[in-house]
């Protein structure tokens, strides 16, 4: 099983920002990162798993820790129905990062993938080593 801890930091909404993600994979942990302009929160949020899931091979197990109901509920629950009502909201708007959401609905079609909600600086130290790590890259812009 591998396990994927995600998070995703904005400095300013939108602003500079940051992702992170933790991946325990076999007996390694693997950090990755990276940083975007003008980006948003969620934005951030959501390129976590995209990028940590493009690092391991397809078909295996997962388990995706995110502080991020957004993204947990996102892919869990809201783009079943985005998807029927041609990616517009129950309430007719058209449903923001469109085109993430694609990207992690399409990645995620390759995994056995467990989506788990934790609380964001609860003392779990992959989540809050991951917190880290995305808030320095979204200082590095």
């Amino acid at each position: 099983m591998i396990k994927i801890y995600t998070d995703g930091s904005c400095l300013g909404n939108p602003g500079l920002g940051g992702w992170a993600a933790i991946i325990f994979l076999n007996d390694k942990k693997i950090k990755i990162k990276g940083k975007k302009k003008n980006t948003t929160n969620n934005q951030m949020e959501l390129m976590a798993p995209i990028k940590a899931l493009k690092k391991i091979p397809v078909g295996e197990k997962v388990q995706i820790y995110t502080d991020s109901k957004y993204v947990k509920m996102g892919i869990t629950e809201w783009i079943k129905t985005w998807k029927k009502n041609n990616w517009k909201t129950s309430s007719k708007k058209k449903v923001k990062n469109k085109n993430l959401w694609k990207e992690l609905d399409h990645l995620s079609e390759k995994y056995q993938i467990k989506w788990l909600w934790i609380k964001g600086h609860s003392g779990v130290t992959a989540n809050e080593e991951a917190d880290q790590l995305a808030g320095e890259a979204a200082n590095l812009n």
